[in-house]
């Protein structure tokens, strides 16, 4: 808990001096280092895809650093509030928060339980103006610490509200697509969806690609998609045993019979070792195919 609580500072610190198309994609970095922590302290499998797609996150990681562009140099919240109020970035943010609204109060009581981009597009929509939020509110700070106080400017305190809003939001949304969906297939949509429109969101806000030329714009984006694909592959592959291919049920069922199998054949994930179970009956009918 401590070194989670020390990562995400840390986290929410590099938004303050590098910029979101760098910083967001680097994530996936953490899912190198479990990967190969897993491996090493709790004795998982590491299988040859698994070391494929966390070379793929390094190439692309290695990629994006070395093109991403500089960081702009910002003397007050004040100019993060002008940039924030720009036609182009309020017109982003009234597409997403209208697609979140519609999201929340129409297709969620309606499709969140059975349709896994539902809970995945509000958390991402609304985590990619947290994003913008967050890395706000880190200049202020970063600008405080220096010497400049930012405190006294209302944008601030402004900033920290969306920030609270928006990340309350985005977590609640995020733990429900978990506790109904499979772990293995939500990762990866996630990170794609808020990764993608964190990218254009800051692109939008502070004008990223306006400081670059076609050819760093063209490389990022070949590192951006190598990095999504050694993401899926580490996800597709971590539950695959020896002799076996990867069967993730993309929904958890919500209740199980006293034995702890489901009923009507709907597939389990086993809390010991993470393999799919099938209730007894599936398993005849399948036999007798």
């Amino acid at each position: 808990m401590t070194a989670m609580i020390v990562g995400e500072i840390a986290n929410f610190a590099a938004y303050a001096f590098a910029p979101a198309i760098l910083v967001t994609p680097l994530g996936a970095l953490s899912i190198i280092i479990s990967a190969v922590l897993a491996h090493i302290i709790l004795r998982e499998k590491l299988h040859i895809f698994g070391i494929l797609g966390c070379i793929l996150c390094v190439v692309g990681s290695t990629s994006i650093v070395l093109h991403a562009p500089p960081e702009r140099d910002i003397e007050s919240v004040a100019e993060v509030w002008n940039l924030a109020t720009e036609p182009a970035f309020l017109l982003y943010a009234g597409v997403v928060l209208a697609a979140a609204f519609v999201l929340i109060f129409y297709f969620v009581p309606q499709y969140g339980q059975t349709h896994i981009m539902v809970y995945i597009g509000v958390c991402s929509l609304v985590g990619s103006l947290s994003v913008m939020s967050v890395k706000a509110l880190g200049i202020a700070l970063k600008l405080t610490f220096s010497g400049m106080n930012q405190l006294v400017y209302p944008q601030t305190w402004v900033f920290l509200l969306l920030v609270v809003a928006c990340i309350v939001t985005q977590m609640n949304y995020l733990n429900k697509a978990l506790d109904t969906f499979n772990t293995a297939v939500v990762s990866p949509i996630y990170y794609t969806m808020f990764t993608s429109l964190t990218i254009l969101a800051s692109v939008i806000m502070f004008k990223d690609w306006d400081r670059q030329d076609p050819t760093q714009i063209v490389t990022e984006s070949c590192g951006f998609v190598t990095i999504l694909s050694g993401t899926f592959l580490l996800h597709k592959t971590k539950d695959m045993m020896d002799g076996l291919p990867p069967n993730l049920p993309i929904r958890l069922p919500k209740h199980a019979d006293e034995d702890g199998h489901a009923t009507e054949g709907i597939p389990l994930k086993s809390a010991a070792d993470g393999i799919p179970l099938r209730s007894p009956r599936a398993t005849e009918s399948f036999r007798s195919t």
